[in-house]
């Protein structure tokens, strides 16, 4: 039975988006020294912007503003003062969640629905658990005293283009209640959420300085993270930039988190809730159009339940809604760019190419736009690039096995080691796969589940550190090594 949805588009009306954006330092908007570069709507190739490319002087300056201000306020400030400063931010983000969900939509090319009922929820949940800890460091780090609450002085954050706000939120709400400030800056294909969290700076009253905005491109976070005067450098993206930031920093005294790119591995044993396991495997591919570093790109099926998971699963698949991502229904939005979708078709071409069997289920693409519609691809073995390169698109590659351990030597035949998802209905077996699975989070008949409470993060060219949770705090307080 098929069925057709009425289109249910939320407005744009409530989001002003302005001609021009300057940079957010020391308080307040000022034009960059260099020039400008646009930010457009994937779904629609509209460009929406113009904005400012910070340059190695508007760098300097956020970095100096970011300065005086840990040193002359927020690290002389009492943790439950920064505290009403971080509950105030995650209250704000909570009433101007509808505006943040249709630009973080716009923007990202992501649907409506993930934006306003997973991104925004959780942007908000991290600023008031964080807000919690402020005043409470010391027992954050037990047997450090007093000597591991010092905060570490400037952060240098560097965030992606797949969840703009939740990854902001992630690196500035424990850097600020640690005492540190902040200079952040955001992919140049989104950065409109992250300049709209500046104006929540300004309506939440936070002292000039603590948090500062650069945008632009790989030359301004080169800037960002080479900057002499920065103590502290946090990165999310690929591991290729990744490794070149440790680079950057190796021989100085900067503490360094990255949390980069992942080929997690979703694993479905004989005796799983197929059903139930259907709905994972597509939350975690197809949310968020794959853009997810953590996404369970390999899907590893106990031969045994092959066939029937497959036609479940194509039958799921083609129940998917494709299309404009300010539209309520649609499922799969937008790909973020135009070198992201190109980097997706050549990979899935290779797949082809290789002998793996190729599967889309039947969908009308917009024809503006950077689109691709929801992939399976069958016969895949790990020679396969398909199941040993990151796509971060929505394409899943199948494989199957035969015993645990052979299930456990696929899953961990990856240079990543950032997540991996266990089905079955036996609690021992989850125990010995997640002891057994070298990866930094395992999801039992689940995935795609985070929480500000978890710590998250990644083995080998995953990364190291962890955001989230007490383990988040660690990075930004000296004695948290």
């Amino acid at each position: 039975m098929t069925f057709d949805y009425a289109p249910a588009l939320e407005s744009r009306s409530i989001v002003d988006i302005k001609a021009s954006y300057g940079l957010f330092v020391d308080g307040e908007f000022v034009d960059g020294s260099g020039t400008s570069f646009k930010t457009i709507n994937p779904a629609t190739e509209e460009v929406l912007a113009e904005v400012a490319e910070a340059t190695e002087a508007d760098v300097d300056a956020a970095v100096r503003a970011a300065r005086r201000a840990h040193t002359r306020v927020w690290s002389r400030m009492p943790g439950k003062e920064r505290a009403k400063y971080l509950y105030r931010i995650a209250r704000i983000i909570q009433e101007r969640s509808r505006e943040l969900a249709v630009l973080e939509t716009i923007d990202n090319g992501k649907p409506i629905k993930e934006s306003r009922d997973v991104d925004i929820p959780v942007v908000a949940a991290h600023f008031f658990y964080y807000a919690g800890w402020a005043d409470k460091l010391e027992y954050a780090l037990p047997g450090n005293g007093h000597s591991g609450t010092r905060s570490l002085g400037v952060a240098a954050q560097v965030i992606p283009w797949n969840f703009p706000l939740l990854m902001l939120a992630w690196k500035i709400a424990p850097a600020l209640a640690c005492g540190n400030t902040v200079v952040l800056k955001p992919a140049e294909t989104t950065p409109l959420t992250a300049l709209l969290f500046a104006e929540i700076c300004q309506q939440a009253d936070l002292p000039p300085g603590v948090v500062n905005i650069v945008t632009g491109a790989g030359a301004t976070g080169q800037a960002l993270v080479g900057h002499p005067d920065v103590d502290k450098v946090a990165f999310t993206g690929s591991t290729e930039v990744g490794k070149a930031i440790a680079r950057a920093v190796a021989g100085t005294d900067k503490r360094v988190t990255l949390e980069l790119g992942g080929k997690a591995a979703n694993i479905v044993f004989d005796d799983a809730p197929l059903d139930q396991a259907v709905e994972g495997i597509v939350d975690g591919i197809f949310f968020n159009q794959g853009h997810v570093c953590c996404a369970g790109s390999r899907l590893l099926v106990q031969e045994s339940i092959a066939d029937e998971l497959l036609t479940k699963l194509k039958r799921r698949m083609s129940t998917l809604r494709v299309g404009d991502p300010l539209d309520k229904n649609t499922d799969v939005g937008a790909i973020n760019s135009a070198e992201q979708l190109a980097r997706i078709r050549e990979l899935s071409d290779i797949g082809e190419a290789e002998g793996a069997g190729r599967w889309s289920p039947e969908c009308e693409l917009p024809t503006t736009g950077f689109w691709f519609p929801p992939t399976l691809f069958t016969g895949v073995t790990q020679a396969h690039r398909i199941a040993r390169d990151e796509v971060f698109g929505p394409v899943l590659s199948v494989l199957t096995f035969r015993t645990p351990s052979e299930a456990i030597e696929k899953a961990n035949n990856t240079p990543y080691g950032l997540s991996a998802g266990v089905w079955t209905d036996k609690g021992s077996r989850i125990l010995h796969m997640a002891g057994a699975l070298r990866a930094g989070v395992v999801w039992a008949n689940t995935f795609n589940k985070f929480d500000p409470t978890s710590p998250f993060g990644g083995f080998k060219e995953s990364g190291y550190g962890r955001e989230g949770g007490r383990h988040g705090l660690e990075a930004y307080l000296k004695g948290g090594e």
